[in-house]
């Protein structure tokens, strides 16, 4: 593990000027209020934020109210060539995008270009089901009677999007709204405006009209409260911590707004006595320190049977300590950043109340020097059940790896706590992967392999990790109204 961070990086110069995008235009906040964009591998400013007001925040709203009327008018067809002309244009300028997030967020280069190429599939996904939104002719009882069913955009939809995937979030939502013909106020990520902008820039690129796509940054809790219970949205779509969650999903519920929320987790990873210790350790490490453990699937929660614990434990510690931790732009480096000094502030305190408990620290645990945001992989394990790593999300590169004795137990555990996101698992047993299917509470499991959160497969949790879905057919649906038409003696 590197021990002294540094950055080796683009030119700080060259990170894009951001701007909010309301109404077709590219400007600042009508109040000329800016706040500073942070460098997490330095510390240092390296643009301004445009910090929309109210001003702003109607412009768009009737900017997406008038896109709407645009939109809904287009034939599906056409909002599928335009959509695919956008991925190709993702793909195209994927490089310079890539290197954009990761002087603004942290992660490694070839994170970067993996999200930036991905959000390219996750387009080209919705395109071809903005052709496929099929109703459906619904047998009559009488001969003279049609009954249809008609699936139609639910309207201007508010989505709000984290800085942890700053593409792959926006365009889940933004790629389901457009599809399904709705017109978007996208409340982008603060701590990483710069990539999401260029998002929403290829979309205006390959032509979608002015008005439908509106992108604004500000005061989180300000846009929310505003935008959510305003009578042009019709449809919220979240993604962040559950507290916020139930905060903005019990607004919506006041004004009756459909909602989408992709919630916290804090996912059980389960090793069987009888799996492949080899590829669980490979998979399991390198998604639990993936974009620095700042990720809602990852693996935080370490069930290891008895029989192996202490050889996946120690292999896992050496795979902790081998880590090249530094700036995300030197090819070295396999881990960043943290995208920011609360996350810093945040990983001291799990570790503190984890030593305080009596746990035990196998490697890490400190932050790495003063400059930047670099903090060491950091495994415990005999966690007390009471400390907060075993009931809380870290959302960082701390692994908690517990052990059990029999199966019951391991079920139990993974099913403790009210999150339900994601869940991984390995055995070789069929029974026991049939065991998995059925008992673990989670929106999503992945056995043997990490395979979730591809675009045409479902991506949501239950519980207090949130409901709906932001992948595969059932996304779709979520920005698409019902109606039933029944005609007789036409």
């Amino acid at each position: 593990m590197r021990n002294e961070a540094h950055s080796d990086g683009v030119d700080e110069a060259m990170y894009p000027q951001v701007e909010l995008h309301i109404a077709g235009k590219w400007r600042g906040a009508a109040s000329g209020e800016t706040m500073d964009i942070i460098n997490p591998a330095t510390g240092d400013a390296i643009g301004a934020l445009p910090v929309a007001t109210i001003a702003d925040l109607d412009e768009a709203l009737e900017a997406a109210g008038k896109g709407f009327a645009t939109w809904r008018a287009i034939g599906a067809f056409d909002r599928y060539k335009i959509m695919r002309k956008a991925a190709e244009l993702l793909r195209e300028r994927a490089e310079t995008i890539a290197a954009i997030m990761t002087t603004e967020q942290g992660k490694p280069l070839a994170e970067a270009l993996m999200e930036t190429r991905g959000a390219a599939d996750t387009i080209d996904w919705f395109a071809e089901e903005a052709r496929r939104a099929y109703g459906r002719i619904v047998p009559a009882r009488a001969s003279d009677v049609m009954q249809m069913v008609i699936k139609e955009p639910v309207g201007p939809v508010a989505a709000f999007t984290p800085w942890n995937f700053p593409i792959n979030q926006a365009v889940r939502k933004v790629s389901g709204a457009l599809a399904a013909g709705c017109s978007v106020v996208l409340k982008g990520p603060e701590d990483t405006p710069g990539s999401c902008a260029e998002l929403i820039k290829a979309f205006n690129d390959a032509g979608v009209p002015d008005n439908v796509l509106n992108l604004v940054f500000g005061n989180p809790a300000q846009i929310s409260e505003y935008l959510i219970p305003h009578p042009v949205i019709r449809k919220i779509s979240f993604t962040g911590s559950t507290a916020i969650g139930k905060q903005l999903a019990a607004l919506a519920g006041a004004h009756m707004k459909r909602v989408t929320m992709e919630l916290g987790g804090h996912a059980p990873s389960i090793v069987f006595k009888d799996a492949n210790l080899e590829k669980a350790l490979k998979v399991l490490s390198a998604n639990k320190y993936r974009n620095a453990g700042q990720v809602c699937v990852s693996p935080t929660r370490f069930l290891v049977h008895e029989s192996v614990f202490d050889k996946f434990v120690d292999e896992f510690v050496t795979i902790s300590k081998n880590l090249n931790v530094g700036d995300g732009h030197d090819p070295k480096t396999s881990m960043g950043p943290l995208a920011h000094s609360r996350r810093i502030d945040a990983m001291e305190s799990f570790v503190a109340d984890a030593e305080a408990k009596g746990a035990e620290l196998r490697t890490g645990g400190k932050r790495i020097g003063n400059r930047g945001y670099f903090f060491e992989p950091t495994v415990f394990t005999n966690l007390p059940m009471d400390s907060r790593i075993m009931n809380e999300e870290p959302f960082g590169p701390i692994a908690a790896i517990q052990k059990f004795s029999d199966d019951e137990e391991a079920f139990a555990e993974a099913n403790r706590l009210p999150y339900g996101l994601a869940a991984y698992a390995y055995t070789e047993s069929g029974t026991t992967a049939r065991a998995l299917a059925e008992r673990v509470e989670s929106g999503m499991i992945s056995i043997n392999h990490h395979g979730i959160a591809l675009p045409e497969t479902p991506f949501g949790g239950v519980k207090d990790s949130g409901y709906g879905s932001e992948g595969g057919l059932e996304a779709i649906e979520a920005y698409l109204n019902t109606k039933f038409v029944t005609k007789s003696g036409l």
